[in-house]
């Protein structure tokens, strides 16, 4: 395959920009608008550059035209000299590419996986055999070579995907958004290996929709519809908003009231809860109080200057919530979950899971990947069937009455679970119907959630082509349609931008506030944060359960006084793996 690459291409001064993107422009059809417009980037060899933006901004567009996947409407990509049109093949085999969306095969083994990658590349003989051995160990996959690749955890799916990238070692290594869905310790181990592979020389562009992500890179472009907003290092562009973000501290009532009261203020540009307190940033740096609270400034974070340079966030207001009546109810323990098991033949998935949930609380189940957060999700949702134990809503047992029990409970799955070749308004309807809606109830709550969502110019488009976060958007819409008491969200934002999070946290904290009692589970430890309390699960079990604060303090330690949300939960399944060897 190597001797296929034509040779007047071969040459490439390490001295020069790996990378050259000059006045780049796509549409992907005449008269269709542009996607990326005037694109001018050039990347280094050696350095990690973050590709950010809002879901539809022309990333994976961007990274897919690097890789020589898709023309150019105008303008060209260069990769070590190399014209992406003009020498294509050449540029295939300098490039490794890991797409969004799980690229490998899922009814095939690991080994499988890498063996026909491996053919692809032209990875034969001896070289094949030190590859594996190298990739395995360095994935840390080698003790399942022959388990299903659709059988791996998220974190192992996406080493598995990072591993076929790099089966021939490639310059430039190219990662649409490789750590969705992957717990904080999968993260740190992707990110570990990415700074190994940087050091050997490899120049890897990250795509990203953790902005915490961003802040490690050597240089950020962002980009929003389809233009170039910003192109430099993460501190130039935080730099902007300093002397402008603070914390309301000292809270004394609902976190969640004061930060919608602080989102009503035209000063503030955005908002969010950060443990006990309530971040924010502002227009000007001259406020010193703030919905009753004096303000305290704090140090601005490359995801504050994110929102800023969009214009800000999308205020507090959920119509979603305004538009749904209070709970009333005499029960204040919504969910009950008393000693669930759940075992697949010799292996116990979960394991005597216990607590209860109160009414109008956010409940976070969190865990890494493959720890029984989704068994014990599905049994609590009524989904799966306990192998032992009990789970109720509203003091109905999900097995002896499943259907009064679910009549109350609304569910969003991790992986869109729509129907993708209804339209949305079919889906809608479908779902009305799931929820025993008729006639002008049903009716009425579509149009609700039409004019909620804002799907009026996606009404009759097929769900399955529908841009991430408005799918997310219709998953959710789908799951209130009958105004349920309790929300079930598995993952609800997971790949989607930083201002959609947001929306959607508008949506579940106006909720809450209604008394809808929300069990979640997140990978975003920012998001963990909104929870009021949190289940950490590992090895099937319930390690803790404690406030995020709490969780916190239970982490701290004199080399880190002040640990974050995700330093705690990294720690205590460390200290738990450390007390309880396998």
């Amino acid at each position: 395959m190597q001797a296929s690459i034509p040779a007047e291409n071969n040459a490439y001064d390490s001295g020069q920009e790996l990378v050259q993107i000059h006045n780049l422009s796509k549409s992907f059809g005449k008269g269709q608008p542009f996607v990326l417009q005037d694109i001018n980037a050039t990347i280094p060899k050696g350095e990690i550059i973050g590709l950010v933006g809002p879901d539809g901004a022309g990333k994976t567009t961007l990274i897919r035209m690097m890789a020589a996947l898709l023309l150019p409407t105008e303008g060209f990509i260069t990769v070590a000299g190399c014209d992406t049109v003009k020498a294509a093949e050449r540029v295939h085999f300098l490039t490794g590419y890991m797409p969004q969306k799980f690229g490998l095969y899922e009814d095939l083994s690991v080994m499988q996986n890498l063996t026909l990658y491996a053919d692809l590349k032209g990875v034969f003989g001896q070289e094949r055999s030190a590859t594996f051995e190298k990739l395995l160990h360095f994935t840390g996959l080698a003790p399942f070579i022959k388990r299903l690749a659709g059988a791996l955890s998220g974190g192992m799916k996406q080493k598995l995907g990072l591993a076929c990238a790099l089966i021939k070692k490639p310059t430039l290594l190219l990662l649409d958004e490789p750590s969705v869905g992957v717990d904080p310790i999968s993260r740190r181990e992707l990110w570990k290996m990415t700074n190994d592979l940087v050091q050997e020389g490899i120049s890897v562009v990250w795509s990203t929709a953790y902005l915490d992500e961003a802040e490690r890179c050597n240089t950020v472009l962002l980009l929003t519809q389809g233009k170039m907003l910003f192109y430099g290092k993460p501190h130039e562009l935080t730099e902007r908003v300093a002397g402008r973000v603070f914390k309301i501290t000292n809270i004394n009532e609902s976190r969640r009231q004061v930060l919608f009261q602080a989102l009503l203020e035209k000063e503030v540009l955005d908002g969010v809860i950060q443990g006990r307190d309530v971040r924010i940033v502002t227009k000007n740096k001259d406020v010193t109080r703030m919905v009753g609270y004096p303000l305290v400034s704090t140090t601005p974070r490359f995801e504050d200057a994110f929102i800023d340079i969009l214009g800000g966030g999308p205020g507090g207001v959920s119509e979603l919530a305004d538009a749904r009546p209070k709970v009333e109810g005499d029960s204040e323990d919504t969910i009950v979950s008393e000693g669930l098991t759940k075992k697949f033949g010799a292996f116990v998935a979960a394991h005597e899971i216990t607590f209860t949930i109160k009414r109008g609380e956010i409940f976070g189940l969190l865990g890494p990947n493959g720890a029984g957060k989704s068994t014990t999700f599905k049994m609590l949702c009524g989904l799966l069937r306990p192998t032992e134990g009990k789970a109720f809503v509203n003091g109905v047992d999900l097995q002896v009455a499943p259907g009064p029990a679910r009549a109350h409970i609304g569910y969003m799955a991790q992986k869109f679970s729509l129907y993708g070749s209804l339209s949305v308004g079919q889906n809608l309807d479908f779902f009305g119907g799931i929820y025993n809606l008729v006639d002008q109830r049903k009716k009425a709550a579509k149009d609700e959630m039409i004019k909620i969502f804002d799907f009026q110019h996606y009404l009759n488009g097929s769900a399955e082509l529908l841009p991430l976060g408005f799918k997310q958007r219709l998953s959710l819409a789908c799951a209130n349609m009958h105004n349920p008491e309790v929300l079930f969200l598995d993952e609800p934002t997971s790949g989607v931008d930083p201002i959609t999070r947001r929306e959607f946290w508008n949506h579940i904290n106006g909720l809450v506030e209604k008394g809808v009692t929300v069990m979640v589970t997140t990978h975003f430890m920012d998001e963990a944060e909104y929870c009021d309390r949190i289940a950490l699960i590992y090895r099937g079990e319930v390690i803790h359960v404690e406030s995020p604060e709490a969780l916190k303090k239970i982490a701290q330690s004199e080399q880190n006084p002040n640990p974050t949300l995700e330093d705690a939960f990294i720690k205590l399944i460390e200290e738990y793996d450390a007390k309880n060897p396998v």
